[in-house]
């Protein structure tokens, strides 16, 4: 079915959008202008909503908003918004009486006239998604981005040419009822993660897995081999598998040996790509974000586009980006550090010295017993936020190596405080990082929020 098709098949359907976030509000603009029957659901009021309220009136859409959003789900076609938890009873009563339960992106997938090209994982995922549409720039092709990263891919589906391609960055939450996969599929990484959303760590792996489960015989898979779960997912892989280690050689795949050197390994031969000493952005975990681009893009650009990128590319905000620089101390902004492992492999692998580290956020019920070691190794300041603050502060005091003032441990009700006492406790030389191992939703809308309020904050500073 073409996109044209489709949107005049709903000609005249009852439609719900359940959630008027970002990746649904530009949808239901669109149904609405090809004649559905358009429902907005939210839990937020009609006042919370505000200006988009308004607007969704103004071009005729329903209403039902506030705690009760989802009574009387009667609608034919149900979008619901990523975040939302599939298993829902509402939405499983609503799949029961015949309703279509869907997504933006399911709905892309079935309609996409070109290659796609799909990122998953637990960290790593917008870095390696933005790397692999670079590479594919510089070899001359013209890219659509999006998924869990930017804008809507659907509502963008009639600029998009056979020849094009797409590359998307895919949540858990997205990829749960997905039963269409991408052309080429890419696991960064499996850990523990959005476990206040997802009712076990199986669903989860399981959710992730989906992005190689529809896969045929002419699909490529791309999977680290540094990360049992990620590898164990080679099993379930119909047709190319590529593994992608920084650790040791693979058979099929992208590799860094002993001195730095990576290298791409087929059944045609081994080719040199570079060395790590040729990325840009700092931390062992960004030489495995390229060995998985690598994988993703070869046979659509080769090694000196891929080089040319690793060069020049400064990296993404809000993931290890320098702030600036005040009385020879550095600041660093890892907002997107939203779980343990991501800053483990992340802010807490950059650098040789111990740094100040600012973290702690909402609770997602993620254990940080991995973070205290870490944290004790590399820290020397530790000032704790949010409601996670606690239990960090466990973790770090079980930790073997823990003795008191190793590291030293400040609470702060706010990151302004956070800084300020960052900025007492630093001296010449010292760097300073927000990374918190943990989303943000207790104190800041999204981790792109809690990254520009530190921005603020720093430059501010006297």
């Amino acid at each position: 079915m073409t996109a044209d098709e489709f949107y005049k098949s709903v000609k005249g359907k009852t439609v719900a959008f359940c959630g008027l976030g970002g990746s649904n509000l530009p949808l239901v603009r669109l149904f609405a202008k090809h004649g559905a029957i358009v429902t907005g659901r939210d839990r937020r009021t009609e006042e919370q909503l505000g200006d988009i309220a308004k607007e969704l009136k103004a071009l005729g859409v329903r209403l039902v908003t506030g705690e009760g959003y989802l009574d009387g789900l009667c609608e034919e076609i149900i979008f619901r918004t990523p975040g939302m938890k599939y298993h829902l009873p509402q939405l499983e009563e609503a799949r029961a009486r015949g309703a279509a339960v869907t997504s933006e992106m399911e709905v892309f997938f079935d309609l996409c006239p070109c290659r796609i090209i799909a990122v998953t994982g637990s960290d790593g995922k917008t870095t390696t998604t933005t790397i692999i549409s670079k590479m594919l720039e510089a070899a001359g092709r013209k890219v659509h981005v999006g998924g869990n990263i930017g804008t809507p891919l659907l509502p963008r589906i009639d600029e998009i040419k056979p020849e094009d391609v797409v590359v998307a960055e895919l949540s858990s939450f997205q990829l749960i009822s997905m039963r269409k996969s991408p052309d080429i599929a890419v696991v960064t990484n499996v850990s523990p993660n959005h476990l206040d959303v997802h009712k076990d760590m199986e669903e989860y792996i399981g959710a992730k897995k989906n992005i190689i489960l529809h896969q045929n015989a002419f699909g490529r898979a791309v999977l680290n081999a540094d990360n049992e779960i990620t590898a164990s997912f080679a099993e379930d892989v119909r047709g190319q598998c590529l593994m992608f280690s920084r650790r040791h050689p693979v058979k099929y795949g992208a590799w860094m040996d002993e001195s730095g050197e990576i290298f791409l390994s087929l059944p045609e031969g081994t080719t040199r790509i570079m060395n790590k000493a040729d990325i840009r952005i700092p931390g062992l975990h960004n030489i495995e974000n390229y060995l998985a681009a690598a994988c993703a893009v070869w046979g659509l650009a080769g090694p000196e586009e891929i080089a040319e990128v690793a060069r020049s590319f400064p990296g993404v905000a809000h993931r290890n980006e320098f702030v600036r620089e005040l009385d020879g101390v550095s600041y660093y902004n890892d907002s997107i550090g939203t779980t343990p492992s991501r800053t483990i492999n992340g802010a807490l692998s950059l650098f040789d010295q111990k740094i100040l580290l600012i973290a702690g956020g909402y609770d997602k019920n993620i254990p940080f017993d991995p973070l205290g070691p870490a944290i004790v190794n590399k820290v020397k300041t530790l000032v704790l936020i949010g409601a996670t603050a606690p239990k960090i502060e466990a973790a770090v005091k079980a930790a073997p190596g823990y003795r008191e003032g190793n590291p030293k441990i400040f609470h702060a009700s706010s990151l302004e405080e956070a800084v300020k006492i960052c900025r007492a406790e630093a001296v010449k030389g010292d760097i300073v990082m927000l990374s918190p191992a943990c989303a943000s939703f207790d104190m800041f809308p999204n981790f792109e929020t809690r990254g520009e309020r530190f921005r603020e904050i720093v430059n501010g500073l006297e």
